[in-house]
């Protein structure tokens, strides 16, 4: 038995596909003068194969697993087209005449240390997508065809070093059955597509590839992280079990999206989405959304040259609003920083990005900028439900600060007597442990609370949730967060406003009975998710969700609570597929 970090829920039990990475060795000759065009010719056409294969990957990606997930093969294109490199390997061709493969590679490795040397662990991930792009052009240069994922056999799990965001692209989802990794975190692209691909996937198992042969029996358990390779026929036969109860509770779901999420004693909880572009809406709306929960803006600002305009941002929320109304769309404003940069705000680097000018900081530091963005969610509230929440609130002074901004723009629209929704709900993240902590004040100003856990868990826990060293700390049912948790709710609900929650515990399923007890009135997660939400929803009754709080409540340490909650959601799930 294995034990390593749970990148996506699931059971899966198959034989292993040892997927080594070939390694690709680069000679190293001297050229003469007269060969510099054609190696100069050469680096261009494999540039340009480069472009071509990520572009096709990348549309691949977006018409099966969304535009988002599509996003990061931009990065991969942006290292193809970045000047800096491609005039380096062309001068340091002309002045030290070897072979172009040698002289790309030696670049790359110089680029990789810099990003190596860093502190952001963030950075250090992307790592992997220079040395994806890197292969990529010294295979076409060398002429040699890379190994894919796409023809594997039936029911193959993919034991690997590491997968690149391209080898997991190309996964045909009927014949891998799960994958198991080495190295990676929690939010690498690996583990974020696994998700999208809705299979199960562990990964930072350390040595799992020196452990295993092609054809053993492994089980992937991806929601507590287990790896099980030759199993005895008692666990093989436990796990199977498993599985087949998570494949028929997983096709009754589809019967769920036009039915309320409401608990069996009639505890109705309103179940919306987190979105980044417009273009999600329609499988949103095809798993049964009431509205959005989360319209993250930043990517309004990413991949682009200049900053987006009024019209811009106003045209995209009126779309969204239009199209969920007449449920609500909760969009959040500018949420940049952290791990987001942009290099047209001229933000100096910090130490500690995590804790530095980002969010609501970063905005009421950039007022113009701030009110381009509030001006046209408020003209775009004119045409349904909107609400807007302000992210990274740590105190009064910040919440009344935004306000001022706020009612600044409405004045601002006023004069231009462009019309816009007056009643349109305010609300914070509660993603500070200052704000969960003073949540009773803060609910007497605002009309909503949206808890984020990705960040609530890493300051409270002083964790960096990007940091696979320390992933083990990052626990979201340590007992100081379900406490912090259950503050916020009874706060707000103390001052008559509904409590909500847009982090990633809100769609890990397990947590749904626990979440539930504590008071929560909205989830708003992934779309993928949402049906297995609604389904543990509509399972229990909210008066033994209350109880199993009680019971986690007593508990001392995060491992037992998720021993618990683990336990109940095993029996929720028996109780519903027999």
């Amino acid at each position: 038995m294995f034990k390593g970090i749970a990148a996506s829920p699931g059971i899966a039990a198959g034989k292993v596909f040892l997927y080594n990475t070939e390694e690709i060795r680069v000679s190293r000759f001297k050229i003469k003068v007269s060969d510099i065009p054609n190696e100069i010719t050469r680096f261009e056409q494999a540039l340009i194969k480069t472009r071509f294969e990520i572009i096709t990957i990348r549309d691949n990606v977006a018409t099966e697993m969304g535009i988002k997930h599509a996003e990061i093969f931009n990065a991969h294109l942006l290292v193809l087209e970045d000047r800096m490199i491609i005039d380096e390997v062309i001068s340091h061709l002309r002045s030290q005449k070897y072979n172009v493969e040698y002289i790309f590679e030696d670049v790359l490795h110089k680029y990789i240390r810099v990003f190596q040397k860093m502190d952001d662990e963030y950075l250090k991930e992307r790592i992997a997508d220079i040395e994806d792009v890197g292969k990529r052009l010294i295979r076409n240069l060398l002429g040699k065809k890379k190994r894919t994922l796409i023809d594997l056999p039936p029911q193959s799990i993919v034991v690997a070093y590491d997968l690149s965001p391209s080898d997991t692209a190309t996964m045909h989802r009927k014949n891998v059955i799960a994958f198991i990794t080495d190295i990676g975190g929690k939010t690498s692209h690996t583990a974020i597509m696994a998700k999208s691909l809705e299979i199960p996937a562990v990964v930072g198992l350390e040595n799992i590839t020196e452990n295993v042969r092609n054809g053993d029996i492994i089980i992937v358990d991806g929601t507590s992280g287990i790896v099980y390779v030759n199993p005895r026929r008692s666990i093989l036969s436990q796990y199977l079990r498993e599985q087949k109860k998570l494949e028929k509770f997983n096709k009754e779901l589809q019967e769920l999206k036009t039915m309320p999420a409401q608990t069996r004693d009639g505890h109705r909880i309103e179940l919306g989405a987190n979105i980044e572009l417009p273009d999600e809406i329609p499988a949103v709306l095809s798993y049964g959304a009431e509205g959005v929960g989360l319209y993250r803006t930043e990517y309004f600002y990413m991949n682009r040259q200049g900053l987006p305009t009024e019209e811009e941002h106003y045209k995209a929320y009126r779309s969204v609003v239009e199209k969920v109304k007449p449920n609500a769309l909760t969009i959040r404003s500018l949420d940049l920083g952290g791990d987001k940069f942009l290099s047209q705000l001229d933000v100096p680097k910090e130490m500690n990005p995590f804790l530095g000018c980002r969010a609501i900081r970063l905005s009421l530091a950039r007022p113009e900028l701030f009110k381009v963005q509030l001006r046209a969610i408020l003209r775009a509230s004119a045409y349904g439900k909107v609400r807007l929440m302000y992210p990274m609130i740590s105190g009064m002074e910040e919440l009344e600060a935004a306000n001022i901004c706020l009612e600044e723009a409405k004045q601002e629209l006023e004069s231009r007597k462009i019309a816009y929704g007056k009643d349109m709900e305010v609300g914070v993240m509660i993603e500070v442990p200052s704000a969960a902590i003073i949540a009773d004040i803060l609910a007497s100003k605002v009309d909503f609370f949206s808890i984020g856990t990705n960040d609530l868990i890493q300051y409270a826990l002083a964790v960096d949730r990007v940091n696979e060293k320390i992933a083990y700390l990052y626990e979201p049912a340590h007992p100081a967060v379900l406490r912090l948790i259950k503050n916020v709710i009874d706060a707000g609900h103390s001052k008559g406003i509904w409590v909500g929650m847009c982090g990633e515990m809100a769609g890990e399923p397990r947590f749904t009975p626990l979440l539930l007890g504590l008071g929560l009135d909205e989830f708003s997660i992934p779309a993928p998710s949402l049906l297995k939400i609604k389904k543990v929803i509509r399972s229990v009754r909210y008066d033994e969700a209350k109880r199993l709080v009680d019971e986690a409540l007593t508990l001392s340490t995060g491992k037992e609570v998720e021993a618990l909650v683990s336990k109940r959601f095993r029996d929720i799930i028996f109780k519903i597929v027999g």
